[in-house]
């Protein structure tokens, strides 16, 4: 009775903190992940000015991901750190490296490429959003259009970040796929599953 009762305050502190809860999952699954740091603004840290998204970003350099203190709380916060986190996966067990390397190869394919990576942060977040036992969530009912179509991560200075745009549905879709639980069905296209398989502690 005792661990039961232990649990449901575990979840329901979870709960009460779902960007907490999201980082944890992401330490708990991955290594190397970054900080989640509540900041009064993002324009001037990292590199960033008002071209970068002003209510989160990921500072490679830094290994922060920087929130704004008035988002932290927002119905779509989870959402947002667990893409963060999904970049920071990237980065940090060698898919960024690959993805550059294909972009720099096939630069005529620039914008399809990137949208194979948006796709597998996106499913990355669905995931880690999974781990941190929060309910499943329709990112179009957080959204009315695309979020993170403007620079949003990337090192010192971030306003040289990279920018892409999917569509709202097709971010959703994998999203959807990542909730499901299953890390390696996150291989949109060419870009398999496989480093992430290989990182993921348990």
């Amino acid at each position: 009775m005792r661990l039961i009762i232990m649990f449901m305050m575990w979840a329901g502190a979870l709960h009460a903190d779902p960007v907490a809860g999201v980082a944890g999952a992401a330490r708990d699954a991955f290594a190397r992940m970054p900080q989640v740091v509540v900041v009064d603004q993002i324009a001037g840290l990292c590199g960033a000015d008002d071209m970068v998204n002003d209510q989160i970003a990921y500072c490679t350099t830094s290994q922060q991901i920087l929130i704004a203190n008035g988002v932290y709380n927002a119905p779509q916060a989870a959402y947002l750190v667990a893409h963060e986190y999904g970049h920071a996966v990237q980065v940090q067990h060698g898919v960024a490296d690959f993805a550059l390397r294909q972009i720099r190869n096939r630069r005529y394919e620039e914008a399809m490429l990137r949208g194979l990576v948006a796709r597998q942060v996106d499913c990355i977040a669905g995931f880690l959003m999974a781990r941190a036992g929060l309910p499943k969530t329709d990112l179009a009912t957080l959204f009315d259009e695309e979020p993170f179509t403007g620079i949003h991560w990337g090192r010192d200075p971030l306003r040289l970040g990279p920018t892409v745009e999917v569509g709202l549905a097709a971010r959703a879709e994998w999203f959807a796929i990542g909730q499901l639980g299953d890390l390696a069905a996150c291989a949109p296209g060419e870009f398999t599953s496989d480093l992430l398989v290989a990182a993921l502690r348990s």
